[in-house]
């Protein structure tokens, strides 16, 4: 009783002394996935209508996503960050027990060569997405655990290396060069922003980098993917159709767009368009404003990631910190890949855009990411405010009395 009293009487010294919600960062998510739905609706009414008679079939089922994944954050914005930092090795087994399932005969489902899912009921689950979650969330508390001895020790640097090594191995048997690079590269930023010695950096980069281009090279499959990147127009009926298909929808929209609903690309021309090939569609019916809103919303979901971050490590929360810095890395990679590809800047990779693209594994992994993006905002703002991060609900029921 005397603690809810004290905690009362905190929030009735004034609203201010309340942590505020992270409003821009919700806003941001929120006008994403709203526009993503929007774009899913209209990239994939004519292929849903032939496929099952059913137009807004994939828009119901990414409405469906949004709703399980909006659910799955609300309960995982109640867990305390100190639970997942316990959690971390637990979570780290289970995704390597993840990549391995998918792997066993009969239980992964193979699609287009590539046998990345496993059948989850509603929708096929495609486990890369929950791993690499479980992955930034071991890697952050390992750091946080031993973050003076990744800067001071080789050893300390070269194990979460060794275990990402582990984990590349298994996600190309699958194969998944896309999820390989964007976990690999998720993974040195979050060990470089830890501070880690840039001579150690370099050559682990350095030797990644060398190996990752060795495995595009010695596959026929990826280094047609890269061939076909640097000169589309060579082949634009066979394999470079898909990209000069991405490039002419995007050269249609211009400044303003054919208009919602009004592009041609989407209807049987573009393969994959309501999901690796989204912004390509977006492009075309909102023009060149709808790519800068959609560039500028994922600028502000990253920088405000990198915010928050800062503030933790401001607030000796070396947890959350490295958490947070871990997902804005890893949000802002993969759409920043995704774009890269549709506008033929980058080779092809099976990467969703984040947020935006159709998907029910995507879609609820990053709205867990959210999630935890702003349980870390509120942490850092009760701590910043001499407030119990987890008494918040008791403070205003106290008010109430």
């Amino acid at each position: 009783m005397a603690v809810a009293a004290k905690q009362a009487r905190a929030v009735n010294a004034g609203s201010a002394r309340l942590p505020r919600f992270d409003y821009l960062l919700f806003g941001s998510v929120v006008a994403l996935t709203l526009l993503g739905l929007v774009m899913v609706s209209s990239a994939s009414i004519t292929l849903a209508d032939r496929e099952v008679g059913t137009p807004l079939y994939y828009a119901i089922r990414q409405s469906v996503y949004i709703v399980i994944g909006a659910a799955l954050g609300s309960l995982l914005f109640r867990v305390r960050l100190v639970i997942l930092e316990r959690m971390g090795v637990t979570l780290m087994l289970l995704a390597f027990l993840m990549l391995l399932l998918v792997l066993v005969p009969g239980v992964g489902v193979e699609v287009n060569g590539a046998t990345r899912w496993v059948n989850a009921g509603l929708f096929r689950l495609q486990v890369s997405e929950p791993a690499k979650l479980f992955f930034i969330i071991y890697l952050a508390s390992y750091l946080a655990r031993h973050g003076e001895e990744v800067r001071t020790h080789i050893a300390g640097f070269i194990k979460p290396i060794g275990l990402l090594a582990v984990a590349s191995v298994l996600l190309l048997m699958e194969p998944d060069f896309g999820a390989t690079v964007v976990l690999s590269a998720t993974v040195m930023g979050m060990i470089f922003m830890a501070g880690v010695r840039l001579v150690q950096f370099s050559g682990v980069l350095g030797l990644a980098a060398l190996s990752l281009a060795g495995l595009a090279v010695s596959s026929p499959y990826r280094m047609e993917r890269l061939t076909t990147f640097l000169n589309p127009w060579a082949d634009p009926f066979d394999s470079g159709f898909q990209l000069t298909q991405s490039l002419i929808a995007i050269g249609r929209g211009e400044w303003l767009g054919v208009g919602l609903g009004a592009s041609i690309q989407k209807l049987f021309y573009l393969p994959e368009a309501h999901t690796d090939f989204v912004f390509a569609v977006l492009a075309e019916e909102l023009g060149l404003l709808g790519v800068c809103v959609v560039i500028a919303l994922y600028g502000l979901v990253v920088w405000r990631a990198f915010r928050i971050a800062a503030q933790a490590l401001q607030s000796d929360n070396a947890f959350a910190a490295w958490l947070a810095y871990g997902l804005g890395i890893w949000v802002g990679l993969q759409s920043f890949i995704n774009i890269g590809v549709n506008m033929g800047l980058l080779p092809t990779k099976g990467l969703t855009l984040p947020l935006v693209s159709y998907g029910g594994s995507s879609m609820i992994v990053m709205c867990a990411a959210v999630a935890l993006l702003l349980r870390i905002d509120h942490e850092t703002r009760c701590t910043a405010q001499s407030l119990p991060a987890s008494g918040i609900a008791a403070a205003w029921r106290g008010r109430a009395r």
